[in-house]
Parts: structure tokens; sequence; C-alpha cells
């Protein structure tokens, strides 16, 4: 009696014919790369005990584990889940050597700063103070007031160019407003701080220092990430729920205030708070527009202010001998503005989440 072939070997001897190797394999245990995670780590730790760079001794242990674990995938699962293993290893490598610095400048930043983060601190200015003592409170309400105009400024201004392009631009004019826009998103903060220095020295005369000229000086770096960053938000809203208002005989201007503008209004305020977050921090536009002050002023149209950066920079170079109680204030202002763009952050989050549009009744 003739014996018939079972299919799976069938199957197998089909995979070898069209691909070289069969395409089932061995799976490796789970604890296998763990484990061998962890034979790179020794490897690391002994290349470094004996005199290598501990840059060198990583690269080392990173290109220990991606053999091993090559090696060892090819051996039991084949060489196509082995490739997909080594690429998985250089992609995580990539985003942790990415992220290192990022870890590594919080982790200065909170150790140098932490020191003089108090009551005192956040509640007193530098008004008097010469050695050490004193705070940041002028700087935090003046970086404050200057973001916030710079906010009010730019985003109906943003959103307004956004609706255009979106809603109604088609001709020269948006082509010509989306090229600027393109160019604006580009520009040095330094150049948008002397565009507002010359703007306002021309008519208020050389030497003029305001809160709102930085606040006009970040409004030009903040629109055009406004722009874009709604336009995007106003393109993912379907087309479907504009022609349905259409079809309701419902204006133009109403179906975007009433349909379009609420689809989106997630996704734009989450692009508006990130772009407050993205130039809350800026210094040089600030350094010539605005200047510094050691008192608090809260009038933004009349005289000099300070912002946390400006405040932070100017500590940090200060020499004499009271150095060490300035760059420990100048720490301490770069941990709080880090702690704002922190909570900007997780603001753009919470407001994303709220505002979504609900799918589900």
């Amino acid at each position: 009696m003739h014996t018939p072939i079972p299919s799976t070997s069938v199957d197998t001897e089909l995979e070898v014919q069209l691909f070289g190797q069969p395409l089932t394999h061995g799976t490796l245990p789970r604890w296998a790369p763990f484990a061998t995670l962890a034979a790179a780590i020794v490897v690391g730790i002994v290349l470094d005990d004996i005199g290598l760079a501990i840059g060198v001794a990583a690269v080392a242990a990173v290109a220990f584990y991606a053999a091993t674990i090559y090696l060892w995938s090819r051996t039991v699962e084949g060489h196509r889940k082995a490739k997909d293993r080594v690429l998985t290893t250089v992609v995580t490598s990539a985003f942790l050597l990415a992220l290192l610095p990022l870890v590594s400048m919080v982790i200065t930043v909170v150790q140098n700063g932490i020191q003089r983060l108090d009551t005192e601190f956040l509640s007193f200015s530098m008004r008097s103070i010469v050695g050490e003592g004193g705070g940041a409170y002028h700087a935090i309400l003046g970086t404050l007031i200057i973001t916030g105009l710079a906010a009010l400024i730019s985003v109906p201004i943003g959103m307004l160019c956004a609706i255009y392009l979106v809603e109604y631009g088609g001709g020269k004019l948006a082509k010509a407003i989306t090229f600027f826009v393109d160019v604006m998103t580009g520009i040095p903060s330094i150049v948008a701080g002397l565009f507002a220095y010359a703007l306002f020295a021309l008519l208020f005369g050389p030497g003029v220092r305001m809160g709102i000229m930085g606040a006009i000086a970040l409004s030009v770096l903040m629109i055009p990430i406004v722009v874009r960053s709604t336009e995007e938000m106003l393109k993912l809203v379907p087309n479907e729920l504009r022609e349905a208002a259409y079809a309701l005989a419902v204006p133009k201007w109403r179906m975007i205030t009433k349909v379009v503008l609420p689809t989106a209004l997630a996704g734009i305020a989450t692009g508006v708070t990130l772009a407050i977050a993205r130039i809350i921090g800026e210094t040089a536009p600030l350094l010539i527009t605005v200047g510094i002050t050691t008192g608090v002023n809260m009038n933004p149209f009349d005289g000099r202010m300070s912002a946390l950066p400006v405040f932070s920079y100017y500590e940090y170079i200060r020499t004499g001998i009271h150095t060490a109680a300035s760059q420990d204030r100048a720490w301490t202002a770069a941990l709080i503005l880090i702690i704002i763009v922190m909570l900007l952050n997780l603001a753009a989050r919470l407001i994303s989440r709220l505002f979504a549009p609900k799918t589900r009744a």
C-alpha cells in the first residue's frame, strides 16, 4: 500500500525549493534576550574595569549582544529571524543613544538646581541682593507674562491663517503664505529678536527695552508652529462632515465654526500648547528685546522685564566672590524652566484626551 507523504513535509520541501530554506523554525526561549543582555552588561563592566573608556565599553557590549543573539537565533530560528533580532538591537541602541543626552541633561540640572528650589527662591526677587539669597520670582512672572502675550498674539493669527489655507486657499496667495510660513519656521531666534528691536527702535528710539518687544519676538517664532499644527489638524477632519453640513444649507463660516473647529479642537489645542513649550525657553530674543532687571515689573509696556532664560544666563556668567551662589540660582532657574515645559507637555496630553471627538455613544 502506498504511504501518503505528510503535508508538512511537502510544504517544507516547497519552501526549500522557493526560498532555499524552510520558513518555519524553532523559537528562542523567552529568557534568551534577557540572558544575552545580562551577559553583555557583564562584558561592558569588565571592559570598563580594565581601563577602556565607558563609551568604548558600551559599544563593545552592544556588539557582543548583537553577535550573540544573531548566532543563537540563526541556529535555532533561521537567518530571517536572526536578522530581525539584529535590526531590533540596532534600532533600540540608536534610541537609547539619542535618549542618553536628554537623561544626562535632566539629571545634571536636577542635581545642581534642587538645592535652591525652596520657598525663598519662588517668592523673592533679586532686588538689593548681592551675595547669597534672593530668588527668581520676578523672572517667573516675567516669563509667564511675556509668553502669555506671545500666545495671545500668535494663536489667533496662526489659526486664522491655517483656516484660510485649508478652507479657502488655493491660489497664488495661499502658495505665498505657505512659502513664508516655511521660511519663518527656519528663522534663527536671534533674527526674531533683532526684528522686534528694530521695529520698536524706529517707534521709540534706540535703547528701548519692554516686555511687549519680547512677546512680539517670540510670536514670530510661534506663529509658523501654530499655523502648521492647526493646518494638519484641519486636514484630518473628514470631508464627509463638511459635505453633510453643506447638504443642510449651512453657510461655510458656520460650518467651519460649528463642525470643523470642534472636531479638530483637541489637536489644535495640543499643537498650541507644544508651541508655547517650544518658545518659553528662548533666550537670544529676550536678551535683545527685554533685557534684565532685579525687581518685579508687571507692566510689559513700560521698562525692562526679567525672564527665566535670561535670568539663568546672567546668573551663570556672573563672576566675583559670589560666583557659587549665582550659579546655584542659575541651575535652579533652569530646573524651574524644565518643570514648566514638562507641565505644558503633560497639559497637551490631557487636552488631547479631554477634547478628542467622541466616536462612541
